[in-house]
């Protein structure tokens, strides 16, 4: 039997207080919880959105950024993120040649059409793959994957918003991203 992943629960300042089963939090009143977003970019300037597994809990076959997930009970936010990208896009940790905080005080709560609740306090990462890096998406995580110019992904959210999850989204109204992706 696996070990269950645990999520951080915090209070509206971002105090931890307390851990919960990640399977059983993600409901129509799921408790606010720490949370990551990542932005990965390949050694030309590229950007890697990603499309939701068709068996995600929230957003499935959702275009979004690169990555994301939730630290462990006492793991940094770094630690986390060079963690998630080996789970969920198969990026080694020697393929990442910097992580960079962008947002660290974005947070958000969305409500999927199913019902079920994300409630995040969310640091957004922007993260820059070693010349020559691969990734192998996890399908369990990415159903498919582009990689494209950034200035795209501003013009296509500007036009279509509904077309994409509701934190990248926000995420781009934030202008310290835009000016990172606008470069």
């Amino acid at each position: 039997m696996s070990t269950p992943e645990l999520v951080v629960l915090c209070n509206a300042d971002g105090t931890p207080t307390g851990s919960a089963n990640k399977a059983e939090i993600h409901s129509d009143s799921t408790p606010l919880h720490l949370a990551f977003s990542a932005w990965l970019f390949d050694d030309q300037g590229n950007l890697l959105i990603t499309r939701r597994a068709l068996g995600k809990l929230t957003w499935p076959g959702v275009w979004t950024n690169s990555f994301c997930g939730h630290p462990a009970p006492g793991e940094k936010f770094h630690d986390t993120v060079r963690r998630r990208a080996l789970e969920e896009i198969g990026l080694e940790a020697s393929g990442i040649a910097e992580v960079r905080d962008v947002v660290p005080d974005f947070r958000y709560r969305a409500v999927d059409s199913s019902g079920v609740v994300e409630n995040e306090i969310c640091p957004v990462f922007a993260v820059r793959m070693a010349a020559g890096a691969e990734i192998t998406p996890n399908p369990e995580e990415v159903d498919s994957f582009i990689w494209v110019r950034p200035t795209d992904l501003l013009t296509a959210v500007d036009a279509t918003p509904w077309a994409f999850s509701p934190w990248l989204v926000s995420e781009l109204a934030d202008t310290r991203l835009r000016s990172v992706l606008e470069a």
